[in-house]
């Protein structure tokens, strides 16, 4: 199946959705797109791998980004791809259609009908986003082709329900290990219990007060959780080591290394061990860019709670905002599904802005 920016944005949804890209499966999507564009002698094209860059040259004073990624969690029985009609409005149903290959078929199209932009325009489309971070197709074009991601701003269109999401909140996760001394459990007295020492660090965590803080306008939430805990080999036996893993969720007006820390000064006198962290990402939200991009598309700017790739491109120096059709709280699930209403806002959105 060739993919045709000609057809209605619905109909290149469906097209897109129904071929199969489960994360490290991307290469037919990638193959597809990049026929696709060969037929448009505006753009320029970069492959790497399973992911495309595809670039306007017109001499603009400034350049931006759009990305989004071509990967999807596994199928569910969920494809192909359906389009339902309801009384009020029409729904996309299927793998992939929220998270996100609904924002790839509004991005597929502007990038073929958008010749002559205010902007000058790169468009990346990126694989293994749902997988490893060190598989990371965007990761993988910032070290082998860092010049490609040379911006003033960037968009990402993970879904937000068609609304602006800024930035992203920064995540670290540590263990807490407690360690005591194995027994027999008939003789607890002779051994001390790892597990009943967590009772302090839990404790901690019940205690503690998640921040509020205001960056560049927006309100992020932080939070602190026990995410996992492990510890004990038998049911006979007092365990002698158990380890609390913690996630905390830092708005990105603090590094990685503040957010640690900050946590290990709570866990005072416990052995604290980082074992995975992603920085933050600042909204960048008082840039002209921003500015025009927020008037534009006319949009609530909400701050992003969860993690996403706009914070590769923060650590890059380009500051990054999230928008794309789809209601986020959806993506993965096997009823997955974009209103079509979400589509057309923020395609309007995005060629509003990129024309104006």
């Amino acid at each position: 199946m060739a993919l045709d920016p000609t057809k209605s944005l619905v109909e290149l949804t469906l097209d897109v959705c129904n071929i199969e890209s489960v994360s490290s499966n991307e290469a037919q999507l990638a193959d597809q797109i990049q026929a696709m564009f060969e037929n448009y002698p505006h753009l320029t094209l970069t492959r790497d791998g399973n992911a495309l860059v595809a670039m306007t040259s017109l001499g603009r004073e400034q350049r931006v980004i759009i990305a989004g990624h071509l990967d999807t969690v596994p199928v569910a029985n969920n494809l192909p791809a359906e389009l339902h009609h309801f009384e009020r409005e029409q729904v996309i149903f299927g793998r992939g259609s929220v998270d996100m290959k609904g924002g790839i078929a509004v991005m597929l199209k502007l990038a073929c009908e958008l010749t002559t932009p205010s902007y000058d325009i790169t468009w990346i489309f990126y694989d293994n986003e749902e997988v490893a971070s060190e598989l990371n197709g965007l990761g993988r074009l910032s070290r082998n082709h860092p010049e490609l991601l040379a911006a003033e701003f960037a968009i990402l269109c993970e879904p937000t329900s068609a609304l602006v999401e800024g930035g992203c909140n920064g995540t670290i996760r540590v263990g807490v290990r407690t360690v005591g001394k194995k027994a027999h459990s008939a003789r607890p007295w002779m051994g001390l219990n790892a597990i009943h020492l967590m009772a302090e660090p839990l404790n901690i965590l019940n205690q503690y007060q998640p921040q509020t803080v205001t960056v560049d306008g927006l309100d992020y939430r932080e939070s602190l959780n026990a995410v996992v805990v492990s510890g004990g080999i038998a049911t006979n036996v007092i365990p002698d080591l158990a380890v609390l893993t913690v996630n905390y969720r830092f708005a990105p007006d603090k590094s990685a290394a503040q957010a640690l820390d900050h946590v290990r000064e709570l866990f005072a006198g416990f052995d604290v061990v980082l074992t995975d962290e992603a920085e933050g990402a600042r909204p960048g939200l008082d840039l002209p860019a921003a500015k025009k991009f927020i008037a534009a598309t006319g949009s609530e700017v909400r701050p992003k709670y969860g993690w996403t790739d706009v914070a590769r491109f923060s650590s890059l120096g380009v500051p990054a905002v999230n928008y794309g059709p789809g209601d986020p709280s959806l993506a993965h699930a096997d009823n997955e599904n974009v209103p079509v209403g979400h589509l057309f806002d923020v395609e309007t959105g995005l060629r509003e802005w990129l024309t104006s």
